[in-house]
């Protein structure tokens, strides 16, 4: 697609342009992330990031806030520690072929941009969510079709970033090519399977990568010049963008019923289905196989030493999840992570590689398991997909039941539902800075 699409759409693209399904499910998709945020403003990961944004990226003659936390910094410095504090909880959306996150960049980018250059209209934010989900979804599918290594999702947030940031700031087409050959250039080409392997807080690039957009697009409007993007330019990749406009991904994103890696999630609900089914307890197990495909049978991690290596782990939230009968933000971290019932589980938890998963990844992630118990019965499962597909979905019931249960423990009751109505109510009436308000700390 030549370029002029592109900038068409991402400059000219206004709020009566979008259909009004699109904007109730970039709603949905601001709260399910603002949630996760809440979550994992509890963080070490969030801690680290935060105190780094504070000392190394100060505020100048722009700022924006860390939500949840109130200090301000330069809006590069927001956008990197609210991003990863969205990360530091595997909770937040995605889209299967991308095997990435398109929210956790394009959410923390607006924050950090909006208030930066003091813009209020609701309407405005929600064209621009819709708009960051468009072009964050097809550049993630010209990366991974274009280079032979699997990058995490800020390798491609990067220019989605520096995309939309170019249009906050009104830049002009030329400008715009800069700034996001600029975030392709330098956003984070980090390995995925790498933090797969070795799970640490690097976690999928997310905020690097927003980070890296951000400057980006102020580099561009301040005359700083790149090379041009490949992911959108190309001709390889030009049918990636042939259906923008038209076709509307963000509609297509999952939703995750638990904060661990979606490549385990299969598993988890294979698990929960079999005990409701047959009522058995995880005191009666004696082994676990679980069948599935490549990638996710290296989240092999059995005894975590913190949330990074428990929420990139399979057999640790396998044993969770038939423990307590459910997967949460505690039940991957703290105290969770030396529990004797959930770690003998983890321990006589086998992991097995299935062809036909293979071939089916990453369009599906698919996995089912067989439990062996202390008596020599054995139940198998039918073939489980992850909960919360497009195809799927979770209803808007457990969204929202999802949102308090990962926000209320956190800020209380009564400002998660202050927070969630403000979001429900984003528009012509309700602005921008409303929802900065009430994700600022209260004074």
């Amino acid at each position: 697609m030549p370029t002029v699409r592109f900038q068409d759409f991402l400059h000219k693209t206004r709020p009566e342009d979008i259909p009004q399904d699109i904007h109730a499910f970039s709603k949905r998709c601001i709260l399910d992330l603002v949630g996760v945020m809440v979550a994992g403003s509890e963080t070490r990961l969030t801690d680290l990031i935060s105190h780094h944004a504070v000392e190394h990226f100060a505020a100048g003659s722009k700022s924006a806030s860390i939500l949840f936390d109130g200090r301000n910094v330069s809006p590069a410095g927001a956008a990197l520690a609210n991003g990863m504090m969205i990360d530091s909880i595997d909770a937040h959306d995605g889209f299967r072929p991308a095997k990435g996150h398109i929210g956790c960049h394009v959410l923390p980018t607006l924050f950090s941009i909006f208030e930066a250059e003091g813009k209020t209209s609701g309407e405005e934010f929600l064209t621009c969510i819709a708009i960051g989900y468009e072009i964050g979804a097809r550049c993630a599918l010209a990366l991974h079709g274009s280079v032979p290594d699997y990058h995490t999702s800020g390798a491609w947030g990067a220019v989605t970033s520096a995309a939309l940031c170019s249009r906050i700031l009104a830049v002009d087409e030329t400008t715009t090519r800069h700034a996001i050959g600029i975030g392709e250039y330098h956003g984070p080409r980090s390995q995925m399977m790498r933090c797969i392997d070795h799970p640490t807080m690097l976690k999928d690039g997310s905020g690097w990568g927003a980070m890296a957009g951000v400057s980006a697009s102020y580099l561009a409007a301040s005359g700083f010049t790149g090379a041009p993007a490949i992911t959108v330019e190309a001709e390889e990749v030009s049918h990636h963008w042939g259906d923008l406009g038209s076709r509307w991904t963000i509609l297509e994103q999952y939703f995750k019923p638990y904060p661990v890696c979606r490549w385990a999630q299969p598993a988890t609900e294979a698990s929960l289905t079999l005990t409701k089914q047959h009522g058995f307890t995880h005191e009666q197990i004696a082994e676990i196989v679980v069948h599935t495909f490549h990638e996710a049978s290296r989240l092999a991690t059995v005894h975590p030493a913190s949330t990074e290596e428990a929420q990139y782990s399979l057999p640790f939230p396998v044993g969770a999840a038939l423990v307590f009968g459910k997967v949460g933000p505690n039940e991957v971290s703290g105290d969770a992570l030396t529990d004797e019932r959930v770690l003998r589980l983890a321990e006589n938890t086998v992991l097995k590689e299935f062809q036909p998963y293979n071939d089916a990844f990453p369009a599906e992630r698919f996995a089912h398991v067989e439990i062996t118990l202390k008596d020599g019965n054995t139940f198998e499962s039918e073939c489980h997909p992850a909960r919360g597909d497009y195809e799927n979905p979770l209803s808007d019931s457990e969204i929202e039941e999802k949102y308090y249960g990962l926000a209320s423990p956190v800020i209380g009751k009564a400002r998660a539902e202050t927070i969630l109505k403000t979001v429900e109510n984003l528009g012509p009436d309700t602005g921008f800075d409303a929802l900065l308000a009430v994700l600022k700390p209260p004074a």
